[in-house]
């Protein structure tokens, strides 16, 4: 392995099998010898990890349920970056009760050094409140979900001219483009590619069924906003106005 923590990583998930591993199988499978599997298994016993294993030629290591959240592994330098983003999203959304709750809950789960770290990072780092129109998690995680799943969505939209109407769509992705949240999707009824600002989005639900993953058909979500949605061949940006 590169690392040795990509190599413990490695070595977690295959204890996370359930099935108890030698240390000889684990060996050939990590690609280094039994004496730095021993001691990987420790160093996951000391990051909080519940590791069991039996003493002899037959041996094996299990991983043991535990209620208890280990460590996480990660580098100072990605705690750093971690709690930035975070801070971020606190000052551009200050009334969003779930931002500060995932810092608390990540810090939670830290090693007593890179919690230091990540509070070292919190002092030192100011954000200026300039950040997007507020964001509804709740709708970014079912579109999320949707994009992963391949599944199409539904929805009741208000467009620029205050007309509504309910779409049916396959999302594609979700962007943040001139401090507003939009859904980049393919529009079943339209049978086309259409821009929507998420805060004119209401009553949405998953539709059942998958279908095949849509491909884009633009060299980049960019090149689409700046060539009126590929319709003309511009090259200056223009701001886009949902349907």
């Amino acid at each position: 392995m590169d690392s040795p923590t990509g190599r413990t990583l490695e070595l977690l998930a295959l204890l996370q099998t359930g099935r108890a591993w030698s240390v000889p199988e684990l060996a050939v499978r990590l690609r280094v010898s039994e004496r730095t599997v021993r001691r990987d298994a420790q160093r996951l016993r000391g990051l909080g990890y519940d590791v069991s294993s039996r003493p002899g030629p037959g041996g094996a290591y299990r991983l043991r349920p535990s209620m208890r959240i280990p460590p996480m592994l990660l580098s100072a330098d990605e705690i750093s970056t971690l709690i930035t983003s975070l801070l971020i999203l606190e000052a551009w959304a200050p009334d969003d009760a779930s931002v500060s709750a995932a810092r608390i809950k990540l810090e939670q789960a830290l090693t007593p050094t890179l919690r230091r770290r990540a509070t070292a990072t919190a002092l030192s780092t100011h954000i200026l409140h300039q950040g997007p129109a507020p964001v509804d998690w709740t709708l970014i995680g079912v579109l999320a979900d949707a994009v992963s799943d391949g599944a199409r969505v539904r929805f009741r939209y208000t467009d620029l001219d205050g007309r509504s109407s309910h779409r049916t769509v396959e999302p594609y992705r979700h962007v943040l483009h001139q401090r507003q949240w939009y859904i980049v999707a393919y529009d079943i009824d339209r049978a086309d590619w259409r821009l929507f600002r998420m805060d004119r989005m209401s009553d949405l639900r998953s539709v059942a069924g998958r279908h095949q993953p849509r491909e884009f058909p633009f060299d980049s979500i960019e090149t689409w906003l700046t060539t009126d949605f590929g319709r003309a061949g511009r090259t200056s940006p223009r701001r886009p106005r949902s349907p």
